[in-house]
């Protein structure tokens, strides 16, 4: 009986015996087999039913193996065919491959190599698909506005946003001030149907009661002294989109009601209007406070807090996730150094350091500002410690330097610290970059070719 879960090849051949083979062959290593007598047969079949696979004969009297890859190519080119001939020939190698063969192998065949080969084209084309599947998912994140992130926490967290922004689930980002968490709420609008919708904010924390009322609600005509004509609000203007409410924990009680009888209803009351207004929007809410606590202590409504926090986004400090500040301060380099005409390539090893070893209370706003400080100050094409703020690398221990004259005395000394800040900022980057050297050049803010020199001369290599 065929397992529905294992592999679908096709054998194409018009020799029976050798057909018989590989069907046996391929059985016995879990794979499920199906079997053409020519090239003719093998198109019909390809265009009957989907195979991840096909393992094809050059010359055969219906239909060359040539010909039939390129009709099949033309039909579904998604399928990799691996070519087999007993006449080994460059030119027909060239011509299979030319014509869109995965691989050539000749005859008799190694069984190695055939099983290996055939793992590969099912690797490749599984990794080709998982690939395009999340080009394809995060295509609008990506449009939207770039979030940048290497860490196991934040690809989660990217990943879950994927998965969820397709449904029309209300969502609490939470997380401190400066982790962006309106940055992930544009990436669940973006990634989700209402995409072609607007997408709202509003500060709930920078707005009065009443004046935030009149915000989200709009307001009629003569409500209330200087509303001289009728004014829509966020709720309408978020008609079939999404409304971000940044520091929802800060609206009042009398707020929260109004709030929680919208996701109800799916109506507002425009203030001093009379008839309801029906608006259909996707809530999305992000506060930096515990809600749960706020609940607690009577200060947030407990079906309001359920009814938000269907599912919760939670964006860890950037203390937390140390592996993305070298990719944030470099996608930071980049934007403001283009911004001001600079040619700041990245960051010296010294710089780099105080950067990871910082705790950032501000998270991720914290950095940008910080870089984009040092892109102004800096009179070079790296970044420099002495570019960065005071409180980052004074938080390293190191002393600041000492005045001119006293300079000449302590040359030595400071060239000993220097190389051993040097040495410990490698240290640190190649295992962050798992030991891969690439990785750790990039995240020091230099070449590959100068960290080889470096890793050299302390003896590092």
């Amino acid at each position: 009986m065929e397992n529905k879960n294992l592999s679908e090849i096709l054998v194409v051949d018009d020799d029976p015996g050798h057909r018989t083979t590989l069907r046996t062959l391929l059985k016995t290593w879990g794979y499920n087999i199906s079997e053409a007598d020519g090239g003719r047969a093998a198109v019909d079949r390809v265009r009957q039913r989907p195979f991840e696979l096909i393992l094809m004969d050059v010359r055969m009297a219906k239909m060359g193996g040539i010909d039939a890859l390129k009709e099949i190519k033309a039909y579904n080119p998604a399928i990799p065919i691996v070519i087999m001939t007993a006449y080994s020939s460059v030119q027909s190698a060239v011509e299979a491959m030319k014509a869109g063969a995965y691989d050539y192998l000749t005859k008799p065949l190694d069984f190695d190599e055939l099983q290996l080969t055939i793992q590969r084209a099912l690797e490749h084309t599984r990794l080709k698909h998982e690939n395009q599947d999340l080009k394809a998912r995060l295509k609008n994140l990506a449009e939207s506005r770039q979030i940048v992130s290497v860490s196991t926490q934040m690809k989660s967290l990217l990943d879950m946003v994927v998965t969820i922004a397709p449904s029309e689930a209300t969502v609490l980002i939470t997380g401190a001030s400066g982790t962006g968490k309106e940055l992930i709420a544009r990436a669940v609008h973006a990634n989700s149907s209402r995409s072609s919708g607007p997408m709202v904010s509003v500060n709930c924390a920078a707005l009065t009661e009443s004046l935030l009322e009149s915000e989200l609600f709009g307001h009629e005509k003569g409500a209330f002294t200087g509303a001289d004509k009728r004014r829509e609000g966020r709720f309408v203007r978020a008609h079939q989109g999404s409304l971000f409410l940044d520091e929802v924990g800060e609206m009042s009680m009398a707020m929260q009601a109004k709030l929680l009888r919208v996701l109800q209803e799916g109506e507002i009351q425009r203030v001093g209007g009379e008839n309801p207004v029906a608006v259909d929007v996707r809530i999305l809410a992000a506060t930096n406070k515990d809600l749960g606590q706020m609940v607690a202590d009577g200060q947030f409504r407990e079906d309001l807090f359920y009814r938000l926090n269907v599912v919760n986004l939670h964006i860890p400090p950037l203390a937390q996730r140390t592996d993305d500040i070298a990719a944030l301060a470099q996608h930071f380099i980049n934007q403001y150094a283009g911004r001001n005409r600079k040619p700041i390539k990245g960051f010296t090893p010294r710089a780099m350091d105080d950067l990871l070893k910082y705790p950032w209370p501000g998270n991720v706003r914290e950095l940008e500002n910080a870089v984009e400080r040092a892109v102004i100050l800096s009179p070079g094409e790296y970044i420099t410690e002495k570019d960065l703020p005071l409180n980052i690398s004074q938080n390293n221990g190191r002393a600041q330097p000492q005045a001119a004259t006293q300079a000449g005395a302590a040359g030595a000394d400071e060239g000993g610290s220097l190389d051993k800040m040097e040495q410990s900022a490698i240290v640190s980057a190649l295992e962050r970059a798992g030991g891969n050297k690439s990785e750790a050049a990039r995240l020091l803010g230099i070449t590959r070719r100068t960290l080889y020199n470096k890793l050299e001369k302390y003896g590092l290599g």
